[in-house]
């Protein structure tokens, strides 16, 4: 699967980007037939703490699925779009 990471208004630092390909690359594990996963980042200009969010968009046969989620921390919008991909990559897999 190839992971492409935009970032809007920052530059990701190479933990962040480690964190990205280990938690994403595990998805493969769920639904095997996915063609590409785009990440992206970008801080709100909002005054709250809970202004990151991380988008993800995997392309897979039929309709692609799309998850953003904004919380304080990057790796935790990450953590937590991966854990919803990786809900409905097992539904998709169960109806097909």
């Amino acid at each position: 699967m190839k992971i492409s990471v935009q970032s809007m208004g920052l530059t990701p630092h190479a933990p962040l980007e480690e964190h990205i390909e280990k938690k994403l690359n595990k998805l493969e594990n769920y639904y095997d037939k996915i063609v590409e996963c785009k990440v992206y980042l970008k801080v709100e200009n909002k005054s709250d703490k809970e202004n990151k969010t991380a988008e993800i968009i995997l392309a897979v046969p039929g309709d692609d699925i799309v998850v953003k989620k904004t919380t304080a921390s990057f790796e935790e919008s990450l953590d937590q779009c991966a854990e919803v991909a990786k809900k409905l990559l097992i539904k998709k897999k169960e109806l097909a």
